[in-house]
């Protein structure tokens, strides 16, 4: 049968929005409008187009590395890893201006990859480092944009989910997109440290300095408080290296992450019963999420490319008589829009089968392109009104502390992600450093 893909366009896309605005979750509602339009336009036949693309997605071997990295990631945040990780880093930089919050942005960069899940970081770090910057007098404003802003770099340093998801979508090597997401990473991460430097500078009241007793440690007391971390740290680098010199696949990594988490948990004695019951329970319930959003999008987008609509929408944007560069900023603009209402991944399973072959036909590389799509998702984490980022904290803060001060606090630090964005987007040998 013959159908104008541009009324299917409008259609499906309308009836998602309408599920959407009445509280029905993305997954279902993707799901459910498949469905639906698959009955209506083959009839039971259509089901099968499903079934073939949800099986196909699963086949991937690159996607057991996300139960793995989650799993991972659970443990840890069951340990008190975290608060050691802080007290390490923060008993040597003390002495910095604005000392505690750069330590903040530091931990979350180590957190980052040794977690890679955004929500647990910023939790994480709304307990402890939160309330140290709130302690000591910082400007809460500061204090808690820093918190949001480095609790969400698991967003862009690997092992990001994110880009394990694009690479999967997209075919792209994940190990690829991995090593090039360090160097933009990293570029984040000294944004935000040279916003709080510059801003403690010109006013070092919004960051006082810690007193005097808790800046004179003695030396053997910061060795001892260090080495309690090198385990876990240990877990990072073996997982990372292995990955960045070739001897081991994201998914072998991820595996290697996991037997080197409960042993790096077991040698400082935390590991028991509870810690492998609560990490597997969270893993479970986590994947259980990310993967039934993933069966709904990818069955709407495979009845969506039957009828033609996702030729229809690339033609649109071959046919766009402007610079390629120009049809990639539309692109960004599309994420950032589409990020400040729903879930990355969302964002990612509804755009990529059109956008990937357009930024291939265009001549770009879909690495490059993939870092974009992150460092774009990590602006719009923190960008109202959906700011998932603002959601995690807000859960874990005093009732002192509103929804609305958090959103007015990620503004400085939403112009650090546009300003790296820009450089990556103008300059793409950054994602190619390592490579």
């Amino acid at each position: 049968m013959m159908y104008d893909p541009a009324i299917i366009s409008y259609v499906l896309g309308g009836a998602v929005v309408l599920l959407l605005v009445l509280g029905i979750p993305l997954a279902f509602s993707t799901g459910f409008v498949a469905v639906a339009a698959s009955m209506l336009l083959m009839g039971p036949n259509g089901l099968y187009i499903i079934a073939s693309r949800t099986y196909s997605f699963f086949d991937s071997s690159a996607l057991a590395a996300v139960p793995l990295f989650i799993l991972m990631a659970s443990t840890l945040e069951r340990s008190s890893l975290a608060r050691d990780l802080y007290q390490a880093i923060y008993i040597w930089t003390a002495r910095l201006p604005g000392g505690v919050a750069l330590v903040t942005v530091f931990v979350g960069v180590i957190l980052a990859a040794a977690v890679g899940v955004v929500g647990g970081e910023i939790v994480l770090l709304g307990l402890i480092a939160l309330p140290q910057m709130l302690r000591l007098g910082y400007d809460r404003k500061l204090a808690i944009g820093t918190v949001c802003a480095s609790g969400s770099l698991g967003t862009m340093v690997p092992p990001s989910i994110v880009l394990i998801f694009y690479g999967i979508n997209t075919s792209t090597d994940v190990s690829a997109l991995f090593k090039a997401a360090v160097i933009p990473g990293l570029l984040l991460a000294v944004m935000y440290c040279l916003y709080i430097v510059l801003r403690t500078l010109l006013n070092p009241r919004v960051a006082p300095r810690p007193s005097v007793e808790e800046m004179q440690i003695p030396l053997r007391e910061k060795l001892k408080i260090t080495a309690g971390i090198v385990p876990a740290l240990a877990v990072v680098l073996c997982v990372m290296g292995s990955i960045y010199i070739g001897i081991a696949s994201v998914t072998e990594a991820a595996a290697l992450g996991v037997l080197g988490t409960y042993i790096a948990t077991a040698i400082r004695g935390e590991l028991n019963i509870d810690v492998v019951r609560g990490s597997l329970k969270q893993t479970m319930s986590t994947c259980g999420m990310v993967l039934w959003l993933v069966v709904g999008t990818n069955a709407l987008i495979g009845i969506y490319t039957v009828v033609g609509g996702v030729d229809f929408l690339r033609d649109q944007f071959a046919d766009l008589t402007i610079a390629p560069i120009y049809v990639i900023l539309l692109m960004l603009g599309v994420f950032f829009i589409m990020g400040a209402f729903i879930d990355w991944l969302g964002v990612l399973l509804l755009t990529m089968p059109v956008f990937a072959p357009v930024v291939a036909d265009l001549g770009y590389d879909l690495v490059w392109f993939g870092i974009l799509f992150s460092l774009t998702m990590q602006a719009a984490y923190l960008t109202p009104p959906f700011a998932p980022a603002a959601f995690y904290l807000k859960g874990v803060v005093s009732d002192d502390i509103s929804l609305g001060e958090i959103l007015n606090s990620m503004w400085p630090f939403i112009a650090a992600q546009l300003l790296t964005l820009a450089l990556v987007l103008f300059y793409p040998p950054l994602t190619g450093l390592l490579n």
